[in-house]
C-alpha cells in the first residue's frame, strides 16, 4: 500500500529548477532513502513533501488523500511528520515534558488551568512509550538542556514519535554525530520498520544501506534512479553521477 505517492514535482527558484518532474512513493511500513550529491535537491524535496514550500507543479498523495495544497500543520495533523517541525527542544523542561507537549501540541489538547500539564495521564503515557522507543527511557527526568548532541536527536526522535505519524520525514538525522551515535541511531530506525513509513535523507551511505528497503538517486533535481540497495549499488550511472564520486574523493 503506498503511503505517499508524489507525483511530477517541481520546484523552481529563479532560473534553478531544484526538483525537476520528481516521481516517488513511499509503501506503509518501509524505509524509502533518498540520496543524491550536495544541490541535487532533497532537501527541497522535503520542504515540499512537508509543505513548507509551496510546489510550482505536481501532485503529493498522502494516505490516499491529495495534500498538495494543504499546509504544514494540517499534514501534521494528519500524520506526517518531521523531525524537526518540532520547533526546538525546550532546555530548562525535563526530556519528559518535552515530549508531552509535543503529544498535547500535535492532538490540540486544551488543558484546564487549575490542571497541570504533568497530570494528564493519557499524554504522560504517551511520552513515557516514546521514549521507551528511542532509548531514552532512562533520561525522563533529566534537563534537555544537558544532553549530548546524540541525544538530543533522540529526544527530537521520541517528540515526533509521541505525535503518532504515519510517516517520518528524516532530513539528515545523522548530521555531526559520533560513529557510536550513528550506530545507535541506526538500530533505532531500525527498530521502527514495519511500523512507520520513513522518508530518510542521509549523506551516510553505510546507514542508508543498512536501513533503506529502497532507495531513490537524484541529480539536479531528477530522478536518476530506484530500487534497492543492491541495485543501487550496481547502477553505473549511479556510480558515476554520485557513488563512484565520493569513492574518488575517498
Amino acid at each position: 500500500m503506498k503511503l505517499l505517492e508524489v507525483s511530477g514535482l517541481v520546484k523552481r527558484f529563479g532560473g534553478l529548477t531544484a526538483t525537476d518532474e520528481v516521481d516517488l512513493a513511499v509503501e506503509a511500513g518501509e524505509i524509502h532513502a533518498v540520496i543524491g550529491p550536495n544541490g541535487a535537491g532533497k532537501t527541497t524535496l522535503i520542504n515540499q513533501l512537508s509543505g513548507e514550500l509551496r510546489c510550482d507543479a505536481g501532485v503529493i498523495r498522502f494516505d490516499d488523500r491529495d495534500v498538495t495544497a494543504e499546509r504544514v500543520d494540517v499534514r501534521a495533523l494528519a500524520g506526517m511528520g518531521r523531525s524537526y517541525q518540532i520547533t526546538s527542544i525546550f532546555p530548562e523542561f525535563s526530556v519528559l515534558m518535552n515530549v508531552v507537549l509535543a503529544a498535547q501540541a500535535q492532538t490540540g489538547h486544551s488543558f484546564s488551568f487549575w490542571r497541570p500539564v504533568a497530570s494528564e495521564a493519557t499524554l504522560i503515557d504517551r511520552a513515557h512509550r516514546a521514549l521507551e522507543q528511542t532509548g531514552l527511557a532512562a533520561r525522563a527526568a533529566v534537563l534537555a538542556g544537558v544532553l549530548a548532541h546524540g541525544e538530543r536527536r533522540q529526544l527530537e526522535m521520541a517528540m515526533t514519535l509521541a505525535t503518532h505519524p504515519k510517516l517520518l520525514l528524516l532530513d539528515e538525522p545523522m548530521a555531526g554525530m559520533s560513529l557510536a551515535e550513528s550506530e545507535k541511531l541506526v538500530q533505532l530506525l531500525s527498530t521502527l520498520k514495519g511500523s512507520y513509513g520513513v522518508l530518510l535523507v542521509e549523506h551516510d551511505m553505510d546507514a542508508v544501506f543498512k536501513l533503506a528497503d529502497r532507495i531513490t538517486v537524484l541529480v539536479y533535481g531528477r530522478v536518476i534512479a530506484c530500487g534497492s540497495a543492491a541495485e543501487i549499488r550496481a547502477n553505473p550511472e549511479v556510480r558515476a553521477a554520485y557513488l563512484g564520486g565520493q569513492e574518488a574523493a575517498a
